[in-house]
């Protein structure tokens, strides 16, 4: 091999050398790009080509394709005056509460009813009487007991719970009123007055009634209730009712003790107030939005054999809640009864009144409420 292959080959080998220290330094770059890539780019969310802007237009639409319908409930309430499930023991005749139950049974008391307490959500009622076999009475004019049995009349018709805060709780003393209690216990029948508080749950909403003499607005009487109304508040209770057994007897007009005491009531959070004790019906006053029911009258009344005024009239009022609140709509029925189903007595069966003896004892207590704030109540009244 002569000079000139010899430098010829040393020229390939040198040659092959650069190439091979290129192709290293290319490599060398090419990995060093890679890392530096992925250390900027580490950190960065990985996204599927949508903006927050355009995200956010899916969720509205989305939103007002499929709204949230609000749950609506109703709840009816239905309110009558006094039960007085008995009479005085001095009253022995014939056709007296205790020999008509004698007689006829005790489904007969609630006959004429046409279901009006079973069709509602709840019935509360003025229990005027003990239930009790004490024989020990209170020194007074009129001491009223019936048959512990009797407590199934509330039953029969529907009566969820009754008030004992009136002027014959006592009449037997205190074995008479704690064996009153015990008979509505027995009987699973709510009760509430003085210091006992009614609460109840009615598709989900709690139900509060509350029970007082009101003969005087007092300073006494008005802390009393607004305590009591803060606690049911406090427990949860969405709805309070409050009844008052309060007034003249056979006074169609409340007293201006009446009035002042049911609007505190009001004021301090009560959301129906229902009043017993004149044995004569007085009007209806609508007050902050809330309703004033003065005297429902006498209803289911074995105190009296034959009164002269028969008319009395059941109050009802259909709650609207929403989500679970109340709500400010308004809706109320007064549906006129008689306290017997007879004229010439009383029979101690209430009487559902239709066509033109209805229409009277409703145009009755429209000029009673006309005597205090007006009627305009019938605008929230329902067929």
């Amino acid at each position: 091999m002569d000079n000139r292959d010899m430098g010829r080959m040393r020229k390939r080998k040198r040659l092959k050398r650069s190439v091979r220290r290129i192709l290293t330094a290319g490599v060398l770059l090419i990995i060093a790009l890679l890392i530096f890539n992925n250390i900027m780019t580490k950190d960065q969310p990985v996204t599927s080509g949508v903006t927050e802007e355009e995200k956010k237009e899916k969720t509205q639409a989305g939103e007002e394709k499929a709204p949230v319908e609000p749950v609506i409930e109703t709840i009816k309430i239905s309110a009558a005056g006094d039960f007085t499930l008995g009479t005085d023991e001095s009253f022995t005749y014939a056709g007296s509460f205790p020999d008509e139950a004698s007689k006829n049974g005790l489904p007969y008391f609630v006959e004429k009813l046409d279901h009006i307490f079973e069709e509602d959500d709840l019935t509360t009622v003025n229990l005027e009487t003990t239930l009790t076999n004490a024989t020990e009475k209170a020194i007074k004019k009129f001491r009223f007991k019936g048959d512990p049995s009797y407590a199934q009349i509330l039953e029969l018709g529907g009566i969820e719970a009754v008030n004992l805060a009136n002027n014959h709780t006592m009449d037997y003393l205190q074995q008479g009123y704690d064996d009153t209690i015990a008979t509505l216990e027995k009987q699973k029948i709510g009760y509430f007055g003085y210091e006992h508080h009614y609460v109840t749950t009615i598709k989900g909403v709690k139900i509060g009634a509350l029970g007082y003499e009101g003969w005087e607005d007092t300073p006494e009487t008005r802390a009393i209730v607004d305590a009591n109304i803060k606690r049911l508040r406090e427990q949860g209770v969405q709805i309070v009712l409050i009844h008052f057994h309060w007034g003249i007897e056979r006074s169609y007009v409340p007293t201006e003790s009446q009035q002042s005491l049911a609007r505190y009531a009001i004021d301090s959070g009560a959301d129906l107030i229902l009043g017993h004790h004149p044995h004569v019906l007085q009007g209806i006053e609508e007050y902050k939005g809330k309703f004033i029911v003065y005297s429902l009258g006498n209803f289911m009344f074995g105190g009296n054999r034959n009164p002269a005024d028969k008319d009395t009239y059941v109050f009802q009022q259909t709650f609207h809640l929403k989500d679970g609140k109340l709500t400010d709509q308004k809706e109320i029925k007064v549906v006129p009864f008689s306290i017997s189903s007879v004229t010439s007595r009383n029979n101690y069966q209430p009487l559902l009144l239709e066509g033109a003896e209805a229409e009277r004892v409703k145009n009755k207590i429209i000029d009673a409420s006309n005597q205090v704030n007006g009627s305009d109540w019938l605008q929230y009244e329902t067929e």
